[in-house]
């Protein structure tokens, strides 16, 4: 038997996830995406989930912030994950996946549900009735009205940027070499070397290069775990040898050396045929990506299928305006989340989906909402997002800083440490789910 309906507004990684964990709660849900009618500048077809920044998810390993984040998401039954493993392609210890795959079976998975409606339709106002809204960082200009207008003031703004995609076929072979940083999983990257006259001609060649005119962005910031390559390589000579471009880990299996700097490619594609250049995401004019982008040794014949470019992503001040589970204040049935709550980064939006669905559904039975304790990973980022500096929030990934220490020093390197993290984190996401999870799910 379906028990109320709900809406979800927004069809991208939060909204899926919340919609899907909804339903199985029982719940009639009318899903909304605006998109392929109304697209956005950084979008391209009209499927559900699709990713637009890379194809990673990040690492799987569980001495990482993301490792630890995914374990977590799979106790709480977490639908996209597994859709993911199922659209994995190489990328080392990272979950990559094929994107348009993934995107396609998130959508049939979705819209085939008995109890999801997916509508195809702009919402210009906040809906009536239970409802999350998960429209991510290009919410349309009517909603983003409708929701400044309830909160009673402006949302922040950033800027984020995508890197270039290039044709495999047209990648030298005999220049570049496989492998992945500290040989975790497979050799699954494509490495480009760089000697140091090539690095120190590429950095002049970034720093001269010219780049789309600022407006708006010259006055917001940059995501930092997102700069354009330029931006970094303008804020020292050794900023990408030390970030992207590092060649730390990463040993030449033809001669066992490490180069000066390294770009590397990583697989877009489970056929192999697109390759993104990693940390070279770019508000660079087209004809300048082609110039410098070709200095990189092994790509000098690239073809690029798709140029970096930059866009505008919106999130609102989720300290100064809502409660600690993403509500408004006086309306608990109506919940945010996703990149529009200022979480970053593609696990983090889905977690944020999952948790909303969850205490909507507690809500709606009369019970209070509730967050994993922040010994969790899942807990610490909304712990972040409660109690962050309003006058200077700005958006969160996951990482160890958002956990309780350890009651008692770890013995060993930071890996030992934060592996002792990620177990305590697993364990206490066990004992929340066993207390607050659903107890079964409705039918």
């Amino acid at each position: 038997m379906t028990r109320r309906c709900v809406s979800v507004v927004g069809g991208g990684l939060a909204g899926s996830e919340a919609a899907w964990q909804l339903a199985e709660l029982g719940y009639g849900v009318r899903l909304f995406e605006m998109r392929p009618g109304h697209s956005t500048p950084a979008h391209e077809t009209g499927d559900l989930a699709e990713v637009v920044c890379t194809n990673s998810f990040k690492s799987e390993a569980l001495d990482t912030s993301h490792g630890i984040l995914k374990a977590e998401m799979r106790r709480l039954g977490c639908l996209l994950l597994t859709i993911a493993d199922g659209c994995r392609v190489p990328a080392g210890s990272a979950l990559a996946v094929d994107r348009r795959q993934f995107s396609a079976e998130v959508t049939r998975r979705v819209s085939s549900h008995p109890r999801i409606e997916l509508c195809h339709e702009e919402v210009r106002s906040i809906p009536d009735g239970p409802t999350i809204i998960a429209t991510g960082p290009l919410t349309s200009d009517a909603l983003s009205d409708s929701i400044r207008g309830l909160l009673g003031d402006e949302s922040l703004a950033f800027f984020d940027a995508i890197a270039p995609i290039i044709s495999r076929e047209s990648i030298d072979e005999d220049v570049t070499f496989s492998a992945a940083r500290y040989d975790k999983g497979g050799a699954d990257y494509l490495n480009c070397p760089l000697d140091r006259d090539a690095y120190e001609a590429f950095i002049d060649a970034l720093v001269a290069a010219e780049v789309h005119d600022g407006h708006e962005w010259d006055q917001v910031p940059y995501f930092e775990a997102c700069l354009p390559i330029e931006v970094m390589a303008d804020r020292g000579r050794e900023t990408l040898r030390h970030g992207p471009m590092r060649p730390v880990g990463l040993r030449d299996p033809r001669d066992g050396r490490q180069h000066y700097a390294v770009v590397q490619l990583r697989m877009e594609d489970r056929a192999g045929q697109m390759w993104n250049l990693v940390g070279c995401q770019t508000r660079m004019k087209i004809g300048e990506q082609l110039k410098v982008f070709r200095m990189i040794p092994g790509l000098e014949q690239a073809e690029f299928l798709r140029f970096g470019s930059i866009h505008r992503n919106s999130y609102l001040n989720f300290p100064a305006r809502l409660t600690a589970h993403g509500a408004i204040e006086g309306r608990d049935s109506l919940l945010f989340a996703g990149q529009l709550t200022g979480v970053e980064g593609y696990t983090e939006s889905i977690a944020s989906g999952l948790m909303a669905a969850l205490n909507l559904d507690r809500i709606l039975d009369g019970e209070l909402p509730v967050i994993p304790p922040p010994t969790t990973m899942i807990g610490g980022l909304h712990r972040y997002l409660r109690e962050a500096d309003p006058n200077h929030f700005q958006p969160m990934n996951a990482n160890f800083g958002l956990l309780d220490p350890l009651p008692e020093r770890v013995k060993g390197r930071r890996k030992e440490r934060r592996a002792a993290l990620g177990r305590r984190a697993i364990e206490h996401i066990e004992d929340w789910w066993t207390e607050f999870g659903p107890r079964e799910v409705r039918s």
